[in-house]
């Protein structure tokens, strides 16, 4: 039987469970560019060709993985206002993604919710709804909070240069980005030479919480405010003004 032939039946005992803890522990051995249907199959003991039951290619593979990822991922308390929550719902869920290798590679852009990630979108979205965001909006922040979060992630395990690839620390790099930009000649450059320390001082964790915060903010102004009790609306278009009728138009519409 050819490697790819999935044969006439299933192996006994191989389910998308099995199939699913099995690529977390390649993701981690291998990381995302490892992973491979023949390396899962080796790590269950069967060839790749048996796992096409259950997934048919990699591309489903990786959606199964996307919700494994989240299994043991845990939402914020219910306590405290609602921006608090949501702050934690953040940092928590960035936590999560550093802690498992090329989480947010398999993650971002993904939408393929097993059971893990209902669980949380459903705790989220309930929050939202409570704190009195209108239905469409709480749709668009649990999207926005997500892609954030994914994005930032993203950018602080990308190295900054080859320096940092080549194994220099992110702050050894980050310093030396800095004093380039204090080397430049101030007259072409005087906001790079201004702005240096600014530039390449705040560590990812301050720049994590400036993001969100200013995410935060902007969510607020879609909340009813004090004494309204719908939210913010685009305000309406005026019609346009006509010009004032001529002497013309005054004999035409005289009687």
């Amino acid at each position: 039987m050819a490697d790819d032939d999935p044969g006439t039946s299933p192996q006994p005992g191989l389910t998308r469970e099995t199939i699913a803890r099995a690529a977390l522990r390649v993701l981690e051995r291998d990381g995302i560019d490892g992973l491979s249907m023949r390396k899962v199959g080796a790590e269950v003991g069967v060839k790749a060709a048996s796992l096409y039951w259950h997934v048919r290619n990699k591309e489903e593979l990786l959606d199964l993985l996307s919700d494994a990822l989240m299994a043991d991922a845990e939402p914020p308390p219910r306590e405290g206002p609602w921006r608090d929550q949501l702050r934690a719902y953040g940092e928590l869920h960035r936590q999560h993604l550093l802690g498992k290798r090329d989480a947010a590679k398999v993650a971002a852009g993904r939408l393929a919710p097993g059971p893990h990630i209902l669980r949380l979108m459903e705790d989220q979205l309930g929050r939202l709804r409570e704190a009195g965001f209108a239905d469409a909006d709480a749709a668009l922040i649990n999207h926005l909070l997500g892609v954030y979060v994914q994005g930032f992630v993203l950018q602080e395990q990308t190295p900054l240069s080859a320096s940092e690839a080549m194994g220099a620390g992110r702050r050894e790099v980050a310093d030396a980005i800095g004093d380039r930009f204090r080397r430049l000649p101030g007259a072409d450059f005087p906001n790079l030479v201004a702005l240096a320390d600014d530039l390449t001082g705040p560590t990812m964790d301050d720049r994590f919480t400036f993001g969100l915060e200013r995410l935060l903010d902007g969510v607020a102004a879609l909340l009813p405010r004090p004494g309204r009790t719908t939210a913010p609306q685009t305000a309406p278009q005026t019609a346009p003004r006509t010009a004032p009728p001529t002497e013309n138009d005054r004999e035409t519409t005289r009687p």
